[in-house]
């Protein structure tokens, strides 16, 4: 388990509040890549998750660099979303850089990720590689980020379909990635959205979300009372399709969050 995880409802009248629950789980693999942060301060708050690429636990440490980066930019403080999001990425993409230099290992330590700011009421999130963010309203799915991979590209030229993406044999292809040299920023921001429009979010790295469609998600977020029992029915579902696929389970992570 990577990052620090922290499950929790903010009580400060007068502030937004967010339940959220996270999990983080190695599949079949020996080690887990992935990182996860949930954070909350004075009623902003942080969600992180990354999925690290790369041999013999390099990837690890690519994804543990960025969201221990997002938590000290976090802890700082900020009043705008986009200012926030573009130094935690650029802060990010830097250290692990230096890492890389520093070891040796120019080749072996990347990672993808995704990220939601909430800050004063306003939502912003921001993404690289195959991690993704899903936003609901009304118990439907009314944004996704779109990821930056090969098969993603065939949906966008009408070549696959959406629901292709998952089984595509380049789904592992990933386009951008935070570790790669930048001539420019690779990451994708979304737009400021007020979180009153906002239902619920999940973040996912792709060994979660190849798992589980997304008319699953939206009946479990229906189905559910609490956030801890629409991840657990998520969860659940994501195990019973690895186990009847018989497909070797990447690692997984998932935050869930919902606006109360």
């Amino acid at each position: 388990m990577q990052g620090l995880i922290i499950f929790g409802k903010n009580k400060n009248e007068g502030k937004i509040m967010l339940s959220y629950k996270s999990i983080t789980k190695c599949g079949n693999r020996e080690i887990n890549e992935d990182s996860v942060i949930c954070v909350e301060q004075n009623g902003n708050y942080c969600f992180v998750v990354a999925d690290g690429l790369g041999g013999h636990g390099k990837g690890e440490i690519a994804s543990q660099k960025l969201v221990e980066v997002f938590l000290k930019v976090f802890e700082t403080g900020h009043t705008e979303t986009e200012t926030f999001l573009k130094m935690a990425f650029d802060t990010a993409q830097n250290e692990i850089m230096k890492a890389q230099k520093a070891e040796g290992t120019l080749f072996d330590m990347k990672t993808t990720a995704v990220a939601l700011i909430v800050i004063d009421g306003k939502c912003q999130w921001g993404h690289v590689g195959d991690s993704r963010l899903y936003m609901f309203y009304k118990n439907k799915v009314k944004m996704r980020t779109l990821d930056h991979s090969v098969p993603q590209m065939l949906v966008m030229s009408r070549e696959i379909k959406e629901r292709d993406i998952a089984n595509h044999p380049d789904r592992n292809r990933l386009l951008r990635v935070m570790g790669i040299e930048w001539d420019l920023p690779k990451y994708t921001l979304s737009e400021e959205y007020d979180i009153d429009k906002c239902q619920a979010f999940l973040l996912c790295s792709d060994g979660f979300w190849e798992f589980i469609e997304e008319n699953k998600m939206r009946n479990f977020l229906k189905k559910s009372s609490s956030v801890n029992q629409w991840l657990e029915m998520m969860f659940d579902e994501v195990e019973k399709n690895g186990n009847e696929r018989k497909r070797d389970m990447d690692n997984y992570t998932a935050v869930a969050i919902w606006r109360k």
